[in-house]
This record gives C-alpha cells, structure tokens and sequence, in this order.
C-alpha cells in the first residue's frame, strides 16, 4: 500500500512538473509586450482605438503562428492619460511574464516620466509621433524612439505646408500663425521649431494655451478673433478639438485656414462637429483609405467574434490605422532581432532595442503585409531613431477624411536635427551621459 501511495505521488510530481516544464515552454515561446493604455476618460477615444489596432495587429500575427513560432502577448493597465498612474501601471507591468520587452504609453506626459527608467531597466519604449522629439538621436536615449515622425519634424512639416499653400516660403514673411495648444508637455513640445522658424521666415507666432481637457475655449477664440491670423494650429486632443472647430465656426473662423496637429484629426475630432468640421484639414502620418491588411482583420478576427473595438465602423479610422502601424512596426523590429538573434526564439528587451534601431519597412516590407503606402517608410539607425520625418495633409469632407497632400511632405530637416542635436546634448551634460552608439 505504502509501495502505491509512493508510486502515486512520484506519478503526481512526475505530470506537475511536465506540466510546468509545458506552461515554462508556452510562455517561454512568447514575446510580453507591455501597454499602460487608457479606455476611459475625456481620451478615451484615441486610446481605445490606438490600442485596438495594435491588439488587432498582435491577434492576426498570432492566428498565422506568430512571429516565426513566437506569440505576442501582452497586458493593459488603465491610465486614464494620468501621467502619475502611467508611472505606475509601467511599474506594474514591467516585471510580468518574465519581464516586458517594449513599452508604449500614447501619452507624452507618461512617456517623460518613465524615460529615465527604461534605459536602466533596458526596455525599450516606442513614441510612434509622439513624446520627446530629441530622442530621435539614439546615442543619447539608446532606449527610445519616436518613431515615423516626432513633433518637431510634424511642426516643421506644418509650416513647409502653410507655405507652399500661400504660395512659397517666402510669402510667409509678416504673416500671423495662432499656436493654439493643449497646455501641457503635450503641446508645449513643437515650440522649438515653431519659434526657430518664425526667426528664419519672418510669421508672427501667438501663443495661447488652452487647460486641459479643453473643454472651455471662449477666452481664447476671442483673442483669435482680435489677432486675426491668416492660419490657426490646433495642437489639441481629446474633448478639446472639437470643442475648438464648433467654436471657430461660432467666431466665424474658416476650418481650411485651420491646421490640426494629428492628434487632432480623427474621425472623433470631426463627427461630433458635425457641419462644423466640414473643410478642416489635420496632418497625418497614414494616408486614408483600405489596405489589405485592414481586411485581413475584418475577416479573419471581426468575422469571428474575436475583434478588440466594441464599435467595428471604426475599423480603419485614424486611431485604429495608427494602432495597426504601431503593430507593424514593432512585430518588424521583432522580425529583425530575430534574424540577428536567433529565429524562432522571445528576445529580451536588449534585443528588441536592436531590432528598432534598425528596421528597414520599405515599399517591399510593406506590400508583404498588406499595408502598402498606408505610412511612410522607415528606416532606423544609431543616428535616426525616428526612421522617416515624413507627414500628409488629410482634408474632412463632411463624410471622411481625405489626403490632400499626394505625397509625403518633410519640412526642414536640417533645422529639427540642429536642433535634435542641441536638445539631447544639453540630456547628455546633465545626466552625464556619453553618447555612443550601442552594439
């Protein structure tokens, strides 16, 4: 009898510890990504739809086998776009399933509070346009990368966009531009350029914040209506931009003489304007329309239940597309690590910050998984941790949006990398940082 119970037990330990070694090797075969998100709150709209596309993006890699075998998987933390309770949710994350490998907060606030922290946890965080512009140069922040394009070159872009509208460069000179922002790091963060390019072509810029959430815009539009400009940037978000177009219209300001930053220009700015919005031109780091990629998540996720939106006509919004670019991005970078690393095999933190630094989706990537032209290429370095720099103008006809901007628009480059340069400079003297390359 005692012969069997010892029999039993050494079979009961036996089948646990298969089980566990099975459970180890499951998780073993996946790549955690961390995502301090927020669904709730005057953003929610940006965020859920953000995180949406990069969850739908995660599914459709993982429903064909994942990235060479290797799953993704992930995990939320409700931010609410709070940068003290984003702090806190990275925390949180960081150290689950073995330790989190890239790290994304769609929030510029968070972004700043947590940059220090990723280089020395090694993870590696992406601020897919968004976040601190300077740390396009990745021998000072090794850790981050503002991918496609950084405010300063959307900035940059912007004013090489009012020029050639009003008929060259030149013409700006004696012209009136309302910065009209978002009073927070957020819209704090074009300045630098906008201020730089003033000086070099003779517009007057005027500043005036608008405290968050923007919802009460009345003092503002007033001084607008006594300045007079000849164009208004909307560097709002959330509740605040359509806020912003309903009241233009109220103050009688044309919405094509407005300019909305990008996370001013989806469909939740511009539905909820109703005829307001009609004409209101935003700038945009996707071009408009279907891709075959997008379908392939109608099909193979949105057919079957398995979808991440509640509300599938956002399927292709602005949000959602960013989301599935984001996706993207990261499972290439993914991709190349492994190439380097070991294919079919998680990489860690460190790895993954190689495979950012040097992404190369060109056209050819792109057609590969269906998402032909719907962003600009991007090709990363030690140097380049932005990989493009490029934008599009999007026009809302009333019904959606529309690319006025055939191509893509880089404003001055070498202005944003004077600056760049100067910016994460100053970085690395005050936090004693050498800036090297790593390998």
């Amino acid at each position: 009898m005692k012969h069997i119970k010892s029999l039993m037990l050494a079979t009961a330990i036996a089948s646990a510890a298969l089980t566990m070694a099975g459970s180890a090797q499951a998780q073993d075969k996946e790549q955690y990504i961390a995502l301090p998100s927020y669904r709730v709150g005057p953003y929610a709209a940006g965020g859920s739809g953000f995180y949406g596309g990069i969850i739908d993006y995660f599914n459709l890699v993982n429903q064909a086998g994942g990235v060479n075998g290797v799953k993704i998987s992930w995990e939320e933390c409700e931010t609410e776009y709070n940068p003290s309770r984003g702090v806190e949710c990275y925390e949180r994350l960081k150290t689950k399933q073995g330790g989190a490998t890239l790290v994304e907060t769609l929030s510029t606030g968070v972004a700043y509070g947590i940059l220090d922290r990723v280089a020395q946890d090694k993870i590696p965080m992406t601020m897919i346009g968004y976040g601190r512009s300077d740390a396009a140069n990745g021998k000072v922040f090794p850790y981050v990368y503002p991918l496609i394009s950084s405010y300063w070159s959307q900035a940059a872009g912007m004013i090489k966009y009012l020029g050639d509208k009003d008929g060259g460069m030149d013409k700006l000179k004696g012209k009136k531009i309302v910065h009209l922002y978002h009073d927070s790091a957020f819209g704090k963060e074009p300045l630098p350029v906008l201020e730089a390019l003033s000086k070099q072509y003779g517009f007057e810029l005027v500043k005036i914040p608008v405290a968050p959430p923007g919802s009460e815009q009345q003092s503002q539009w007033l001084q607008i209506r006594q300045a007079k400009p000849d164009h208004v940037i909307l560097w709002g978000w959330g509740v605040m931009n359509s806020v912003a177009i309903k009241t233009a219209q109220r103050n009688g300001f044309p919405r094509d003489k407005m300019l909305g930053v990008w996370w001013a220009g989806s469909e939740e700015d511009t539905i909820p304007s109703g005829e307001a919005a009609k004409g209101y031109t935003a700038m945009t780091f996707n071009t408009p329309g279907n891709y075959p990629v997008l379908d392939d998540i109608r099909k193979k996720l949105y057919a079957s239940g398995k979808g991440n939106l509640s509300d599938q006509s956002r399927i292709g919004s602005v949000y959602h597309m960013r989301g599935v670019t984001a996706g993207i991005l990261w499972v290439e970078a993914i991709r190349a690590a492994q190439e380097k690393f070991g294919k079919g095999k998680p990489i860690t933190g460190e790895q993954m910050r190689w495979g950012l630094e040097n992404l190369n989706v060109d056209d050819a990537r792109q057609k590969a998984v269906g998402a032909l032209g719907m962003f600009p290429t991007v090709k990363t370095s030690c140097d380049d941790h932005e990989g493009s720099g490029a934008v599009k103008v999007q026009q809302w006809d009333g019904k959606k949006w529309t690319a006025i901007t055939p191509k893509w628009i880089v404003g001055d480059k070498a202005l944003v990398r004077k600056l760049v340069e100067e910016s994460s400079g100053k970085y690395a003297d005050e936090k004693k940082i050498t800036p090297a390359c790593m390998k």
